[in-house]
């Protein structure tokens, strides 16, 4: 099992001792033991050792032999005998948000009801509402969970699925008969949510890149298997497809099976202007069209190695995958004036992260070491602020002692620094959550909405506007407050607010967190044209989660947006200049 696995396992211990209402203090310890192996740093074999073990923070004798035995075998009695107290989709309904371990107890012992379907009909009925704790209210929110989760069943978020489909890829490529392998579909293209996983492989011998992907690791289940096609499902839930190819028709198969089906079209209908066909598998004269009045010139086909062997023999520039949407890509592959697209290695560091002092899973010195690590040279912390109760929100006092906290750790490093910020909530009617005087005391400041999510579109654009003209806020947070798969952004004029970032100098943020992406991509060749900045933030509340960077940088590149559109590309020295622009012209005036 992989550090991973074992965590999970671990958190689904607590959960279930929630439902068995076990002690507290045990309960707790389990959910603290599945964080301390999912930030530990050590290797997988260290788990099979006592002595290894009990060097982790939070990891006492008992759950060190549990996950001892994990390690070891892959298994654990004593998950598999708590599991065997409750139906096995009871878990399930931790999934409908609003539903926690004492409902769910309550739903399980008093109506019977252990499954999504099984709450459906309990609230279509009126009985969830008739048991104590719940009311209409409840049940009615339940029911819109429902059917917003029924929505989006066979939808998987794509940073969700980004680990399993990886690691696929680089199995596969480790092969020897494997002569070339990647991703396509909508995962290579960077769509915020996939319904499957493509792999196109060419190789030598078919059958044995089959017969490993079958068996791999992560497979859970086979669903189909042919020739050229083999289908299976994932353990994540997902369907996976591979098709095996040979070494020549590869960049045709790699840039057919990547999409998307309006840019195939169009690559088809270029293709038959000079008189070829193109498919998954060639480049080909066309057949004679008998309807046409005279012979179609045909041109001659060149040989095509690779994908941006095919692009030029349509005479265009190689279209990286993230544009591949027939969105003005061709006009622009035509020209020769493709952006080049922002890479991972161009972020210099990255602001809004959470530590231990909000809801946080890892201390500054712990969220410092890790963005080091990264090779980052900033890191900008942003707690959540007063008003967010249910994420430990700071108040004056403790955002102070933070601040003087962080000026102290900046002292130990060369080359790297912590910006000291917050997460300020843009309260209902667009004020802020903190006075301009505390503001002022921050390197920057993330203005979010994390309530009331139910206004007009009118009045939820005049409370961000507002909180916008702040000359203290730098950033717009998270802008159109989307949970992918969970919940809908809330209604607002996305065009006003970047006329209002662009009018204030604001930043707006790409968050990374892969239940977010939010700016979405179809926004930010607007934001480019109107000259509002970017900044790519993971949001993160564990050291592990800077690596959603990535993710946020694959949604930047399918907005079109380069290095020069995104702040956090520019180094240590230029940021901090940056940073104080916008307050030295507030100051002026």
């Amino acid at each position: 099992m992989t550090k991973a696995q074992i965590a999970e396992v671990l958190s689904e211990i607590a959960t279930l001792l929630e439902l068995k209402d076990e002690n507290p203090f045990k309960i707790r310890a389990y959910a603290n033991a599945a964080r301390s192996i999912e930030t530990w740093g050590g290797n997988l074999a260290d788990l099979q050792d006592e002595e290894s073990l009990a060097k982790i923070p939070g990891i006492g004798k008992a759950i060190a032999a549990k996950i001892k035995e994990l390690a070891s075998t892959g298994s654990l009695k004593y998950v598999e005998e708590l599991r065997a107290e409750f139906p096995a989709a009871i878990l399930e309904l931790f999934s409908i948000p609003g539903l926690g371990a004492k409902k769910i107890k309550a739903l399980y012992e008093q109506l019977k009801i252990s499954s999504i379907e099984q709450l459906r009909e309990a609230c279509a009925s009126g009985r969830v509402a008739r048991l104590p704790g719940f009311g209409e209210t409840t049940q009615e929110k339940l029911c819109q969970a429902i059917e917003q989760r029924s929505k989006h069943v066979g939808s998987f978020q794509f940073g969700q699925i980004a680990s399993e489909a990886e690691a696929l890829r680089a199995d596969l490529a480790a092969q020897p008969d494997a002569l070339d392998v990647d991703l396509a579909g909508s995962y290579r293209r960077r769509r915020e949510i996939v319904r499957d996983v493509d792999l196109v492989v060419a190789a030598k011998k078919p059958e044995t890149i089959t017969q490993f992907f079958i068996k791999h690791r992560l497979v859970e289940s086979l669903i189909a298997q042919g020739s050229t096609k083999t289908s299976v499902r994932l353990r994540s839930g997902i369907q996976c497809d591979l098709r095996v190819v040979s070494l020549a028709e590869y960049p045709f198969a790699l840039n057919y099976f990547t999409g998307s089906k309006e840019h195939n079209i169009e690559m088809r209908s270029r293709a038959l202007q000079r008189g070829w066909t193109l498919n998954e598998y060639r480049l080909a004269p066309a057949p004679p069209d008998p309807a046409a009045r005279k012979k179609r010139s045909t041109v001659k086909i060149p040989r095509v190695r690779d994908e941006a062997g095919l692009y030029r023999a349509l005479d265009l520039d190689f279209i990286p995958p993230e544009l591949r949407e027939n969105s003005g890509e061709f006009d622009a592959a035509e020209k020769h004036s493709l952006p080049r697209l922002i890479e991972r290695e161009n972020l210099r560091g990255t602001f809004h992260c959470h530590t231990v002092a909000s809801d946080g899973h890892n201390t500054l010195e712990e969220m410092a070491r890790a963005a080091q690590k990264l090779g980052l040279e900033y890191l900008g912390i942003a707690e959540h602020s007063r008003s967010s109760v249910q994420a430990h929100g700071l108040d004056k006092a403790k955002l102070r002692a933070q601040v003087a906290a962080i000026r102290k750790l900046n002292k130990t490093f060369n080359g790297f620094r912590l910006f000291a910020g917050v997460e300020c909530d843009i309260l209902r009617d667009g004020s802020l959550d903190f006075e301009d005087d505390i503001l002022s005391e921050l390197d920057f400041a993330v203005a979010s909405v994390h309530s009331v999510f139910n206004l007009s579109e009118a009045e939820m654009t005049r409370r961000i506007t507002r909180a916008l003209e702040n000359p203290f806020i730098t950033i717009l947070g998270h802008p159109t407050g989307r949970l992918l798969l969970k919940r809908d952004a809330y209604v607002v004029d996305v065009p006003a607010l970047l006329d209002a970032a662009a009018a204030t100098g604001t930043w707006i943020e790409l968050n990374a967190a892969a239940k977010r992406l939010d700016l979405d991509w179809r926004w930010w060749p607007r934001a480019k044209q109107k000259g509002v900045k970017c900044v790519i933030n993971p949001d993160a509340h564990r050291t592990e989660r800077l690596q959603d960077l990535s993710l946020g940088v694959g949604i930047a590149r399918k907005g079109w947006l380069t290095k020069s559109d995104v702040m956090n590309c520019l180094p240590l020295g230029k940021i901090e200049a940056e940073l104080a622009r916008k307050r030295r012209a507030h100051s002026r005036c």
